[in-house]
């Protein structure tokens, strides 16, 4: 008979650079002075329902070049410390020992690590030498859902087992100043820096980790994504993504609740990954909520923009506080073009 597996631990981080919009939005106007096909973007900076974010490098940072060797070897450092942090926050939540730990599943695609980073967090942090590792690299946004899912997948096929997932995304750290193209300009005003964490055990309370499937779009691989350029990677995403989400999400939900047997008038709350304020306004039309209705998921784009896959994790862990979310659906969307989806109950 298959485990129950349960969220016994959740856990959120953020690097200590702190980046006000405001200011981020000025330095991009000083540092594009000469560029008015860049300057008319530059509204982005106001309209993205964003005033604070994170990031793992102070901002001036962001004002000279760098190149691949520089970018990773910050994205090693800084990811493996927050995953670190993250990771011990949750044993100390769940009562464990680092000891207890028997599969680890680490989600990131915001950098290059090979070893990978579960590999550098079983060493940094002395698991056991036995334990189950699954990296998971590609799934963008998505990352912290379908993660979480799959962690969810090795508890319930193993009795009694405890599994540590983490993801790490350092967004800003793609930042390439001399490219003017609107994709970099855009993600320049939209991404931050974060880490989250979670245990999944068929031992101990919490909610139950239930149904979880995805989507994917067909045609739909220029939509989200990195392209690889000499001095690191660019963010990708098409103009279309909201539309997307507006014409097709409601039925492609409907598909996932319709097949696990879930009613949509028994769920109680939503954690959707906030991708941008767009994004947020097309969910709700597409779930058939108020405007507005996201609140978490707008609270948290607020106050840490996009974190790509540990946004949807700091949206569960704000409702947690607040005793909501019940019987939640978690959503994400991410390259492939694909939406992610998980239960909560």
């Amino acid at each position: 008979m298959a485990a129950t597996p349960r969220l016994i631990a959740l856990k959120t981080a953020v690097p200590p650079y702190r980046i006000d919009q405001a200011d981020a939005g000025r330095r991009a106007a000083h540092l594009f002075a000469n560029h008015p096909e860049v300057l008319r973007l530059l509204s982005v900076f106001q309209n993205t329902g964003i005033e604070t974010r994170y990031s793992c490098v102070p901002i001036d940072w962001y004002l000279e070049p760098h190149g691949w060797k520089e970018r990773t070897n910050l994205y090693l450092q800084n990811s493996v410390d927050l995953l670190e942090k993250v990771a011990n926050d949750c044993l100390a939540e769940a009562g464990l020992g680092s000891e207890d730990i028997d599969a680890i599943v680490v989600a990131s695609t915001t950098g290059i690590a090979t070893p990978s980073l579960d590999a550098l967090v079983i060493e940094r942090m002395g698991l056991r030498r036995e334990i189950e590792r699954l990296p998971m690299f590609g799934f963008g946004c998505a990352g912290g859902v379908s993660g979480l899912a799959r962690a969810a997948d090795i508890a319930r096929a193993r009795m009694g087992s405890r599994v540590l997932f983490l993801v790490v995304e350092l967004c800003a750290l793609t930042f390439r100043k001399d490219d003017v193209s609107k994709s970099n300009i855009v993600a320049a005003a939209l991404f931050g820096d974060g880490a989250a964490g979670a245990i999944i055990s068929s031992e101990g309370d919490g909610p139950v980790v239930a149904a979880s499937g995805s989507y994917t779009w067909p045609n739909s691989l220029d939509v989200m994504g990195w392209e690889v350029e000499e001095d690191g990677l660019k963010a990708r995403f098409a103009q279309s993504i909201p539309s997307l989400v507006a014409n097709d999400f409601r039925n492609i939900a409907a598909g996932f609740l319709r097949k696990n047997d879930i009613a949509r008038g028994s769920i109680e709350a939503f954690a959707c990954h906030p991708g941008g304020a767009k994004v947020l306004d097309a969910l709700e039309d597409a779930l058939n909520l108020p405007h507005g209705a996201l609140k978490d998921s707008r609270s948290v784009l607020r106050d840490y923009g996009n974190m790509s896959a540990a946004t949807a994790l700091f949206v569960l862990q704000r409702m947690r506080a607040r005793g909501e979310g019940r019987r939640c659906l978690m959503s994400a969307l991410g390259p492939g073009f694909s939406a992610a989806f998980l239960m909560l109950e």
